[in-house]
């Protein structure tokens, strides 16, 4: 083996999945994260087929269902709560179903405990200074002057990625969308079952499960700037977004008054990266290459499945560029597909006015499905190359 031991940067989803991938094959892996503790964005999450088929190659797949809730589509409504169509979900395969709900915090704690019992050793509050490849190995200069020598280095420290500047040598600076999207958890009604979306004037709200008590709210609304608002104007501001809804969006709305807290204010950006993603042995994985705003709930996905092939790949008995090279070939045509298929829902949602509500609607009634249908069809495909001979 060329890879023995090998440095990630960044302890989000993709950095621990990472770590547990590697571990797990006996690599020697060291994390380390720059925030002083593990803070987790956000609220809750999906995992859709394909990405609970990569959570079940790192052996937490019961895990992540047992805290969850699982599901099998998508409900779109109008504004005021009429059904549009239901968009039944193809992704999974036998013991894996199309879709699970989890809080972030859960998803991430189960990957830190894969990762940590398979022998990974996790550092917060240190900041990688410097990095000397030389070929054989790379000298990596921490925050404090500590210097330690890598087979490989490992970068999943997000959409502002500085090893990415430094190893890449680009400029990696993620484009606002002109949308943000608030989220809040919330007590789930039993009748709440699946993804449920409600698209009103360039704005789109929406419920997804995360447990047997508890869902999330989403709201997609266009703003001037990413700039975040004070925290005690997000529950008005919020309230007042989500004026025009009936149903479920109306109740949460009213419901505000009593339990403002908890509210997740993040920018839609994006950043599609073109190849290569590595220089020597130093390469960038996750949202510092792909990030594509969350339409088909395949960010945390994509990061998963770059961590398992990650480890697929260089472990193989090859030199380690070629390995390298083989991840980039298996991971790009998947995430450039999601960042276009992405990008592509959110501009179409942008452009929905009152005017045009009649003709999207029927749009969606008529093609959603099948478009639905073509996409996972390609993500439900096997995404390593153990699996595609």
């Amino acid at each position: 083996m060329t890879v023995s031991k090998v440095l990630i940067v960044g302890a989000g989803i993709g950095g621990v999945a990472a770590a547990a991938a590697l571990a797990q094959r006996g690599i020697d892996v060291e994390v380390v994260e720059k925030h002083p503790s593990a803070t987790i964005p956000g609220v809750g999450i999906n995992q859709p087929g394909n990405s609970l088929r990569a959570l079940d190659a790192l052996g937490v797949l019961d895990k992540v269902l047992s805290v969850g809730f699982a599901f099998d589509g998508n409900d779109y409504r109008t504004h005021d709560d009429h059904r549009i169509v239901h968009v039944p979900s193809s992704l999974g395969v036998e013991g894996v179903p199309p879709n699970c709900g989890l809080t972030r915090r859960d998803l991430h704690n189960i990957l830190l405990e894969a990762a940590t019992s398979a022998g990974a050793q996790i550092s917060y509050g240190v900041d990688v200074q410097d990095l000397d490849d030389n070929g054989d190995g790379v000298s990596v200069t921490f925050g404090g002057g500590d210097t330690r020598r890598y087979d490989l280095v490992v970068a999943f420290d997000g959409v502002r990625s500085s090893v990415g500047r430094r190893a890449l040598g680009l400029d990696l600076v993620p484009t606002y969308t002109g949308s943000v999207v608030w989220r809040k958890q919330l007590e789930r009604p039993t009748e709440i079952m699946r993804t449920m979306l409600w698209q009103g004037d360039r704005v789109k709200g929406g419920v997804i499960p995360l447990s047997e008590t508890h869902m999330y709210m989403l709201l997609v609304t266009l703003e001037e700037t990413d700039e975040r608002p004070a925290e005690e104007d997000l529950a008005p501001l919020l309230a007042e977004r989500l004026d025009g809804f009936t149903g479920p969006l109306d109740d949460i709305r009213q419901s505000l008054a009593d339990d403002p807290t908890g509210i997740v204010y993040s920018p839609l950006v994006e950043m599609n990266v073109p190849l290569p993603w590595h220089k020597g042995r130093v390469i960038v994985l996750g949202d510092a290459v792909h990030a594509a705003v969350p339409h088909l709930t395949q960010g945390a996905a994509m990061a998963i499945e770059d961590a398992v092939v990650l480890a697929d790949e260089i472990t193989r008995d090859r030199d380690i560029e070629e390995s390298l090279k083989a991840v980039e070939e298996l991971r790009h045509p998947r995430t450039e597909l999601v960042f276009h298929a992405s990008h592509g829902i959110l501009a179409q949602e942008q452009g929905i006015t009152t005017e045009t509500m009649p003709y999207a609607v029927a749009g969606m009634r008529d093609h959603l499905a099948e478009q639905t249908a073509h996409l996972e069809s390609i993500l439900n495909q096997p995404f390593r190359a153990t699996q595609l001979h």
